[in-house]
């Protein structure tokens, strides 16, 4: 299984970013979870946004609810991370990930066997 995320760039507070993840060697829908997560320079790798096989869940960190969108595209076996008023402390390393987490972990990063390469977001005031 590979995942090749993309769409990170240097954009200023308040602008917008799609960032995506295609999966290849095995289907998204395959897998009981799949998200992003982020790591900040200097900070430990953290819960962005997970959605559950056949859509049955999607669960956001706190501090990008109502400006962040997790979506997926089956038939490109895509991952999307739609992100809207962007802040400075957005500024991270995003990686897309793939696993079976239990319910109870699906936020920890130790659940997710597979992740992609990572695409930097930079958001400057």
């Amino acid at each position: 299984v590979q995942l090749q995320a993309s769409g990170g760039g240097l954009v200023q507070a308040g602008d917008s970013l799609r960032l995506t993840c295609v999966a290849s060697g095995r289907t998204l829908r395959s897998f009981r979870s799949y998200g992003w997560f982020r790591q900040a320079p200097g900070k430990e790798r953290e819960f962005v946004a997970v959605m559950r096989h056949s859509g049955s869940g999607v669960y956001y960190t706190d501090s990008v609810k109502g400006r962040f969108t997790i979506s997926r595209d089956n038939a490109k076996n895509t991952l999307y991370l739609e992100m809207n008023s962007l802040k400075p402390e957005d500024t991270a390393v995003y990686y897309c990930a793939a696993g079976d987490p239990i319910l109870s972990q699906i936020s920890a990063s130790e659940g997710y066997p597979y992740w992609g390469q990572g695409t930097l977001v930079t958001v400057s005031s």
